[in-house]
């Protein structure tokens, strides 16, 4: 997937090819910064801070405009049957997030896996009634840790991953 997206962004900078992948819900930092090392050939730093920065961006525009898109096309059936579903998944997964609000969405975040970045993050900021400066904060602190983790399995420093024979 991740292959297939970049491909999309052929001719531009690695640093911009990273932050673009970053940005996307279904590549995210997990999925950038081991193309921004194995692939592009960025440096860890480079990697990382795109990563991070691409990763970001979008945040303000999801927690900002969430509200609004869901009160708008949720008229429209095939949305409002998007939404719900979103919604009710985000309350599903988002046990640690009611409980423990910026805390538990910050520790949310920050586990590399699939289903547990910013974007979801922000939806469950969204669901669970944090507001927009704490769940800003909170997901910042998640995406660089999440961001630092990445980062030290693809550098070989955890050996949890051997992500280097998966991209090479």
């Amino acid at each position: 997937m991740t292959e297939r997206l970049a491909l999309f962004f052929t001719g531009l900078p690695p640093e911009t090819v990273t932050a673009l992948l970053a940005m996307l819900p279904v590549t995210e930092l997990r999925g950038s910064i081991p193309w921004a090392t194995f692939v592009l050939e960025l440096n860890w730093q480079g990697a990382l801070g795109w990563s991070i920065l691409g990763n970001l961006l979008i945040v303000p525009f999801i927690l900002l405009l969430l509200d609004p898109a869901r009160r708008l096309l949720g008229r429209f059936p095939l949305f409002g049957r998007f939404f719900d579903w979103l919604l009710a998944r985000t309350r599903r997964r988002g046990k640690v997030v009611e409980r423990y609000r910026a805390i538990g969405l910050a520790m949310f975040v920050s586990i590399p896996l699939p289903v547990t970045g910013a974007w979801t993050g922000a939806v469950a900021a969204y669901v669970f009634g944090i507001r927009f400066w704490p769940a800003l904060l909170a997901i910042a602190v998640g995406v660089c840790i999440a961001g630092t983790i990445v980062t030290m399995a693809c550098q070989g420093l955890i050996g949890f991953w051997d992500l280097s024979q998966r991209f090479l």
